[in-house]
Order: structure tokens, then sequence, then C-alpha cells
């Protein structure tokens, strides 16, 4: 049995998607709803904000890099517990790469496969009855989807709402909701998104308020009733990655925050351990681990914290003599020799790797990935294959000499420069891996 389903989408970044899909899940939790929330795509922050707002854990649906029966796997757990299920789309509604149909990482391939109903927040700021023309573009565009409801966002006025929504409600498409411009409601950004959920000191306050908004600019009942069943096949599986390790030491901070629910889920399910610890706090990774798991995260942010902590880089090296260490992103910065910050100060990492990395010399690494890996290792044995991203700011300003971890291309089957290092036990690269390729 699982429950209903809607997807918050947009025709473009910054439209306005998490305000309103954190001030609907925030009212739904207050007005006794259970209510989960999913991100389409491979976003990282976003989840935390859905834990928050709804108090159950958020996961990641993310139709290029996950295999259907994963994918499907995960919709059923999210919703088998859930009067409504809030999937928040990522970058525009159609936005994603060339590919098979349903497998282009777009959020509409969600909505497709799902039979979920569209909620589509317009940022109205710079028009009025043009939006209609946005609406009826996104209505014919794909046959199999649905657009069910419009919030317009950024309203300037009662007339200004009223010459849009009058406009769009001619086009049959009910308007559920019009928010004022306020710039209370935005959260705070940095470079890889919004800062993150665990760094808000006010973060209880904020989904109040986005939750206050909702209540008094949107129709939350009419929103609701908009929810559909989700189509979900009845026998489906999850291919996860195996756990790297009986028992993982798992880095866990403000510095290494960026790992996939799903995945330390299906570590678990596969019957390991997880040992949080906090390099920043200056831990060593726990003794009684059989392997160590750096993620992602903001090292650029906290490199003379991290050079400073001792006691983690010693605790590290000495792990790393016996067992398995894999390092993505920002943990594979700090696998490396240094890293130099934005203020071109450079810092001392672990060494455990040969390479440099500089946030000085940005420059954005963004796109999906495929990877085939070039040895046995934490994720799988030499030749296995799997899907992800890379996503980050910080350049390589030295290769090193280390072997490669693995032969990397885009989603267009291109190959790409980065490959990552592997030296001894030790493993990392830029790119996340989020689930095994299909066959």
């Amino acid at each position: 049995m699982t429950g209903r389903g809607i997807l918050v989408a947009a025709p473009r970044s910054g439209s306005g998607k998490t305000t309103v899909t954190l001030g609907l899940l925030a009212a739904l939790r207050r007005h006794g709803v259970r209510v989960r929330a999913a991100k389409a795509g491979p976003d990282f922050i976003d989840p935390a904000f859905h834990t928050a707002a709804t108090g159950h854990a958020g996961v990641n649906l993310d139709s290029w890099a996950m295999p259907p029966d994963l994918l499907d796997a995960l919709t059923v757990a999210t919703s088998s517990n859930a009067d409504i299920v809030v999937v928040e789309g990522a970058m525009g509604l159609f936005d994603g790469v060339e590919g098979e149909t349903g497998r282009t990482g777009a959020a509409s391939d969600l909505v497709a496969r799902y039979r979920l109903p569209v909620l589509l927040v317009l940022d109205v700021a710079a028009q009025a009855q043009s939006a209609a023309a946005v609406v009826r573009g996104f209505m014919t565009h794909d046959p199999a989807v649905r657009i069910a409801a419009v919030i317009l966002n950024k309203v300037g006025s009662q007339r200004h709402a009223r010459l849009a929504g009058d406009a769009i409600a001619r086009l049959g498409i009910p308007v559920v909701g019009a928010i004022p411009r306020d710039a209370t409601l935005m959260l705070p950004e940095r470079h890889l998104g919004l800062v993150q959920a665990g760094e808000h000191g006010d973060l209880t306050a904020r989904l109040a308020q986005l939750a206050d908004t909702v209540e008094a600019h949107c129709g939350l009942d009419a929103i609701a009733a908009l929810a559909s069943p989700l189509a979900i096949p009845a026998d489906s599986t999850s291919p996860v990655l195996p756990p790297p390790g009986q028992r993982v030491a798992l880095a866990q901070d403000a510095a290494f925050s960026f790992v996939y629910p799903h995945l330390v889920n299906g570590w678990r399910a596969a019957g390991a351990e997880i040992f949080a610890f906090s390099p920043l706090a200056n831990d060593a990774p726990p003794d009684g681990c059989d392997a160590c798991w750096l993620p992602g995260g903001y090292p650029e942010l906290h490199a003379g914290a991290l050079a400073a902590a001792h006691r983690f880089r010693d605790g590290l090296i000495r792990f790393a003599a016996t067992r398995p260490v894999h390092g993505e992103c920002g943990g594979y910065m700090v696998l490396g020799k240094s890293l130099e910050d934005a203020d071109g100060a450079t810092h001392a990492m672990t060494g455990l790797l040969g390479h440099a990395t500089s946030f000085r010399q940005r420059k954005l690494h963004l796109g999906y990935r495929e990877a085939r890996l070039r040895a046995d290792g934490p994720l799988g044995a030499a030749g296995t294959r799997m899907r992800g991203h890379e996503f980050h700011y910080a350049s390589l300003i030295a290769a090193g000499h280390d072997d490669p971890f693995a032969d990397l291309t885009d989603a267009q089957g291109q190959p790409v420069t980065e490959r990552g290092g592997r030296r001894g036990n030790v493993t990392g690269t830029f790119f996340h891996a989020i689930a095994k390729a299909s066959p």
C-alpha cells in the first residue's frame, strides 16, 4: 500500500521551489498529515531540509543515475507509511541530459513514471498575463506530464495576482496560491547551494515562517487534494552499492556531510554498522572499524581547522596502513597533499594521495558521470560500472603520481579527465557514486 504523491516543479532554478516545498511540508505536518519528501536528482543539501520539515529522512530519486528497480524501491520505501509524498524537482521541470526516454535525470521522468501531478511554481516578479503563456507551454510540452495547479511566487500586489491568475485560470488550470515578495523567506546560499540545514540555528523558526506563509497565501486543502496515488511496480527490488566494510567509519560534520541517505541505509540493510566521527572535532576514525569513508562537503571552508587536526590526520594515516580509506570530492581533497583556500593560503592535508587542490583557482565541474573501476576496492571489484555525478569548484593544481581510481565518462559517453587516485589501501575521486550502472 503506497500513499499519494505530488511533484513541485518550476520553469527554471531560482523560482522558489524549495521555499514552497518546505512551507508545504511543514504546514502539512503541522496539520497532522503523514508527509514524506524526496528530491529529484543528485542534490545533497535539500534532503536535509526536507528531513527537518517532515521529521523523517529524505531521499534522492535520480532517473539517470539509478536503475529503474532502485528508483522504484526507494519510492516504495518513501511512500509506504505516508499520506502524501512531496517530490521537489531540480532546475526546470524538463531539464535533464540527452538519453533514453525516462532516464534523462529530469524531474519530468518521475512525473511520467509514477503519474505524479505537477504543482508548478511561477516566479511572476517581472510578468503578469504572460505567465499564462508559460503555463500553456508546460501543459502541452509532454503528454505524459500533467500540470495540476499553479502557485504564483513573488507577487507584487493583489492586482498583480489577479492579472496573472485570471489569465492562467482561463486555461483550465487552477491557481492555488499567490505568495508575496518577501526577502525574509529566502534561505541563504553559498557556492554549492543552500547553506546546510545543520548550520541554521534558527531553522525551526524559519520552517514555521514558511508554513505560516503557505497557510496564509495558498490553499493547503486544495493542494493536498491534488495528490494522486503513486503508480509503482509491486515487485520493486533495491540493488544498491555494497558497503565498503562490515564496520564503517563515516566522517560526519560541517566539512563532510554529502553522503546519500539511500547509500547509508543500503549499507545498514546489508548488515553493516556505521560509526560517525568528526574530523573537525579532531576525531580519528574508530579503531574497531574495517573501512573509512570520507564524503564530500566543504573542506575548502575549514581547511585551516583540518590542517590543525593532527589527531585526525595521524589516526587516518594509521588506519590506512591496514584498512581501506575512500574519499569522495571533499574527502578526496583532504586525502591529497595540500588544499589552497579562497584567500590563497595553502594548508597541508593528510598526504595519503599525491595530488593538490585549490579553491582559489575556481572552475565549475558539474555533470553526470559513469565510472569503471580500475582495481578492486571499497566500491566494488575491478571493472564494476557505476553512475553518479561531479559537482565542485575546486581544481587540481598538481595531479600527483598515483594510479588512477577509475575511467570516467560523461552522460553522453565522452571521456572526462578526472580519474581520481589510488595508492595502497587509499582511493579517492571527485566522483560521487550513486548506484551501480544497469547491465
